[in-house]
Order: structure tokens, then sequence, then C-alpha cells
């Protein structure tokens, strides 16, 4: 025994250690493979400290005509919301963060407002918590960053990353709901309390709201937390899948 490579010891390691990362994810129920053990098959890794390689996109379809149309509309809109003043947050921004993605998307994720690396990019969700997000989407759902529309209520960066107030919420949203009237996804995930009560003007609880569709103004809306919570509570990872599994049985049967 002394000579085999899967000996008693290693073999315990490499059970504790695919123990760890399951427990890491919320998965109480495992298999474990066969030695020598494969990597854990999950929608997205528990930690991304290491250096990754680009997600393989495919390249873009050319838009329909609908879908210009739709494309030239924000272009209007991005302009506008770039000359706004109204609650003084464009003074301490770098760059207006309007949003990213299809015009014709079915899907739309709205948070609640750039962060520092949005603010010197100029686009939403390119941070630690957007690199979970783009995860979610590309090896949760199985679409492309590109096949979705990414936004937030608010479009400029508060300082020092400080939550938006209520006041600067109703100002901002308007831009918003004009991207939203002109993209008119089936389904928006709203993603945390601040999305979730910004878009509604609602006093929700995110943990007892997720998971569970809201009719507004005529589109579904999903609430449910945060990628930025993930990162610090990654056990709330499996909830999520939970309810970004509703999300794409809901779109798959609005394609029946």
């Amino acid at each position: 025994m002394a000579n085999d490579p899967m000996n008693l010891t290693e073999l315990v390691r490499q059970v504790r250690e695919r123990l760890a990362l399951e427990a890491s994810l919320g998965v109480t129920d495992l298999i474990l493979p066969k030695p020598p053990p494969e990597p854990a098959v999950l929608p997205w890794p528990a930690t991304q400290n290491a250096p990754r390689p680009p997600a393989p996109q495919r390249p873009a379809a050319p838009l329909s005509p609908e879908a210009q149309k739709k494309a030239e509309a924000l272009s209007v809109l991005e302009k506008e919301a770039a000359k706004c003043k109204r609650c003084g947050l464009c003074d301490s921004r770098t760059h207006l963060v309007f949003g990213v993605g299809n015009p014709d998307a079915r899907l739309m994720f709205v948070g609640e407002a750039p962060g520092a690396d949005e603010d010197r990019l100029g686009e939403p969700f390119v941070g630690r918590a957007g690199q979970l997000l783009t995860r979610i989407i590309t090896q949760g759902m199985k679409m492309q960053r590109a096949d979705v529309y990414i936004a937030n209520i608010l479009k400029c960066r508060p300082p020092g990353n400080r939550p938006p107030a209520a006041t600067e919420m109703v100002l901002c949203k308007e831009h918003l709901l004009k991207q939203i009237d002109i993209i008119r996804p089936a389904t928006i995930v709203a993603l945390g309390a601040v999305a979730l009560n910004g878009l509604t003007d609602g006093n929700y609880s995110i943990s007892r709201a997720r998971g569970q569709f809201l009719l507004w103004r005529g589109l579904k809306l999903m609430p449910t937390f945060h990628p930025a919570y993930l990162l610090r509570n990654p056990s709330a990872k499996r909830e999520v899948w939970e309810d970004i599994k509703k999300v794409l049985d809901a779109l798959k049967e609005l394609s029946l």
C-alpha cells in the first residue's frame, strides 16, 4: 500500500477537499466519483481567486430590423442620461454606466448602482460581483452575456460605493424604466433588495421575496440575491441557482 498512489491517506485528503467544496455551495447530498476523482461539475465555481481565461464568445448575430430600432432608441436615451444632473451624482462620477447587452433581450438583470470598477469602465457588473454574474449567465444558464441586458437603478456611482439614497433612485429610475420600455424583456431578475425595492417602490425583504415571480408592469420579475452577497455568503449560491432555474423554465415556456 505504501507504493500505491491511491493509498488511504491520499483518498481521505481528496474526500475532505471535495466535501469542503460542496459544502461551500450548500450541497448536502454528495455522490463521490470513482477514483481518480474528477473536478466537481457545478453551475459556477465556489472560489475565483486564480485568474481564469475568458469564456469563448460566439460572433454577434446581426440585429434584426426591430432590434436595430431598439438599439437606436437606447443610444438616444443614453445621450439624454449622460446630460442628466437631477441627483448630483454626475459631479463625482468618472463615466455614466448606462447598460449593456442585447437591445432585444428576453431576459434583463437589474442591480442597484455602479461600483468603482463599473465607474472606471462605464459598463455595469464588471467587478468581482459582475464576474460572478457572468458565470451564472454563461456556466449556469448556458447563455452569453451578450444575450441578456444588464443595467442598474442608478446610472452613476454613489461616492464611496455607499448604498443609493431613496431620492437618487426616484430621480434616476426614469432612465431605467425607459430602457425597459424599449427592450420589453419577458423576464427581469432583480439582484438584491435595493434593486427590487427601487423597481417596485416596495419594502420587500429579499430573503422572503426571492424565488417567487412578481408581476410588475406586465412583466415577470424574479427577485434573488445580489452576486456581491454570494461572494460573502457562498452557501446562498444554491438558493440563487434554484431561482435561476425558475427563470430558465419561464423563458422556455415562452418559446413553446
